[in-house]
C-alpha cells in the first residue's frame, strides 16, 4: 500500500514540475517585445526598396509592364531609392563632420 502512494506522489510531482516549467516559459517569452532593427543602419529603407522592387516585378508579371499597377510600383521604387540615397548622403556628411571635429579637437590640444 505504501508503494502505491509513493508512485502517485512521484507522478504528481513530475506533472507539477512540467506545468511549472511550461508556465514559466510562457511568462518569460510571452512578454518579450518585438525585436526591431535600429534605423541608424538604413535597414528599414533598404527593405522598402526590396519590397517595392518585388511589387513592381509582380505587377509587371500579372498585369503587364505598361499597366497602371506596374507603373505605380516602379514609381514607388524610384521614391524609395531616392530616400535611401538621401539617407546615405546624410549619413556620410554626418560622419565626415564628426570626423573633422575630432581631428580639430585633437590638433588643438597640442
Amino acid at each position: 500500500m505504501t508503494n502505491l502512494k509513493a508512485g502517485n506522489s512521484k507522478r504528481w510531482f513530475g506533472s507539477m514540475a512540467l506545468a511549472t516549467a511550461a508556465l514559466g516559459g510562457f511568462l518569460l517569452f510571452g512578454g518579450a517585445t518585438n525585436a526591431k532593427a535600429n534605423d541608424d543602419d538604413g535597414y528599414r529603407l533598404e527593405r522598402k526598396v526590396q519590397y517595392t522592387e518585388w511589387r513592381a516585378n509582380e505587377a509587371a508579371e500579372h498585369f503587364g509592364y505598361y499597366s497602371h499597377e506596374a507603373r505605380h510600383w516602379r514609381h514607388e521604387n524610384h521614391e524609395a531609392r531616392e530616400r535611401l540615397e538621401h539617407w546615405r548622403h546624410e549619413y556620410r556628411e554626418r560622419h565626415r563632420r564628426y570626423r573633422d571635429y575630432d581631428r580639430d579637437d585633437y590638433y588643438r590640444r597640442w
